[in-house]
């Protein structure tokens, strides 16, 4: 994930958009210390590589660390570093900010991948573009790191058919007339319709579409839908989506779904880890 050098200059400067007067006011600026992060709980690590840049841009010394990546138990030390006070203080709240926030999103969805897999092995998880705004590279670099991918990044990469465009075209029967030259158009791209009830799902289904996403649907239908398209084409990927989070995941998965959806990921409690800073 490409992290530029203006938006580490950007985390920073949110949180010291001048100088740290603290530290100036104490008279202990230039005093050498060392900064240690560590795990407080099991946790997947993410944004280790952007407190490094953080360390660059604030003349910190990084002694040791761990990729982002590494799966951690509790009190596990993963990055130390040693500056000046003036530089580590700078660097110790977006610092650790950074490793809550995006540790927390990695774990939420290792958990999640395991179990949804401990039900079906094949099963993808993916998540929305419904993310804070500010916080997306961040945010889906996490998701990676934890064994999911982005349903899609942005309006511009992929065609996919809400109600909400239906409601410009007269109905889903327009739409099916349509797929032909909708296939034919963007040859290149897989055409992707979302059904909210068995008609809409059977209609599509034979008009081409290349994957269905089945939208809030009580699980016991939503698995009669899939049998029922799984007969028309197996070929059609089905994707379920809609309320599905880490509690009912599992239940999903054993409807025989190629993938689900989900924005649960991106909202939950932050990782917790330690941060200590000590004068040399």
């Amino acid at each position: 994930m490409l992290i530029s050098d203006h938006d580490v200059d950007r985390f920073i400067g949110e949180d010291v958009p001048y100088i740290d007067l603290t530290t100036k006011i104490l008279g202990i600026e230039d005093r050498v210390g060392k900064i240690i992060f560590a795990t407080r709980e099991d946790t997947v690590l993410s944004g280790v590589e952007e407190v490094l840049k953080i360390f660059e841009k604030l003349d910190i010394k990084c002694n040791r660390f761990l990729s982002s990546g590494t799966f951690l138990p509790k009190d596990k030390i993963f990055i130390e570093g040693e500056g000046a006070a003036k530089d580590l203080h700078r660097a110790w709240r977006v610092s650790l900010s950074i490793l809550e926030y995006c540790s927390g999103i990695a774990t939420r969805t290792k958990a999640m991948v395991d179990k949804a897999r401990s039900v079906n092995p094949d099963i993808n998880i993916f998540t929305t573009r419904k993310v804070f705004p500010g916080t997306k590279k961040l945010s889906i670099k996490s998701i990676i790191l934890g064994g999911a991918l982005p349903h899609r990044l942005g309006l511009s990469e992929t065609i996919l058919v809400f109600k909400q465009h239906i409601n410009f075209m007269g109905g889903y029967q327009e739409l099916a007339k349509m797929m032909p030259r909708i296939k034919t158009i963007a040859f290149e791209k897989k055409v992707v319709v979302e059904v909210a009830n068995m008609e809409e799902a059977v209609l599509m289904a034979k008009s081409g579409v290349d994957v269905l996403q089945i939208d809030k649907l009580p699980i016991d239908y939503l698995a009669g839908i899939i049998v029922k398209i799984r007969d028309i084409d197996p070929n059609i990927g089905l994707i379920a989506t809609g309320g599905i989070n880490i509690d009912n995941v599992e239940a999903y998965a054993a409807t025989g779904a190629d993938a689900v959806v989900t924005t649960s990921l991106y909202f939950g409690k932050p990782s917790d880890i330690s941060v200590k800073i000590e004068l040399i």
